[in-house]
This record gives structure tokens, C-alpha cells and sequence, in this order.
């Protein structure tokens, strides 16, 4: 296990709860890039991939965590794209 490795995914793992709470409290996708979450959320899986079959160690679990987190980032988007075409549609 790679104490790099694990410093790394700490700290891109931290600014993912902050994002999701302002998606939530915010209610509108601006300043946010589905594009990007998504770019992120594949480079997330692939670090998993490579965890499952080339260095199986504990580091799996945060690359995990880091996924599901930009997932629910992802969903808040769509959430509040939706609400975004409710309020122009009234």
C-alpha cells in the first residue's frame, strides 16, 4: 500500500463532501460540469479495476468511497436540473 497513494485519495476525498452539501443546499447545477463528475467518477472506477486485479490492498476502500460520493454528486445534479426546468417551465 502506497502511503502516497492514500494521501492523494484523503485529500481529492475531502472536497467531495463540501461539493455534495452545495449541490444539495443549492438547488442549481451552476458551476457545475456533468462532463467533468463523470471524467472523475470513470478515472475512480478504473483506480478500482486496477486495485481489483493488479494491487489488491485496503486503498480499494477509499477509491470506493470516493466514487460513491462523486455518484451522489452526480444524482444532486440531475436532481437540481430538474428542479432548474421546473421553475422555468411555471
Amino acid at each position: 500500500m502506497s502511503i502516497f497513494e492514500t494521501i492523494m485519495l484523503i485529500c481529492f476525498g475531502a472536497a467531495w463532501p463540501v461539493s455534495i452539501y452545495r449541490s444539495y443546499v443549492s438547488r442549481t447545477t451552476a458551476g457545475k460540469s456533468l462532463l467533468f463528475l463523470i471524467i472523475v467518477d470513470i478515472g475512480y472506477v478504473a483506480g478500482i479495476l486496477h486495485k481489483q486485479r493488479n494491487d489488491p490492498d485496503l486503498v480499494i476502500y477509499l477509491y470506493i468511497l470516493n466514487a460513491v460520493m462523486v455518484f451522489a454528486d452526480i444524482l444532486l445534479y440531475w436532481r437540481n436540473r430538474r428542479i432548474e426546468l421546473r421553475q422555468v417551465a411555471e
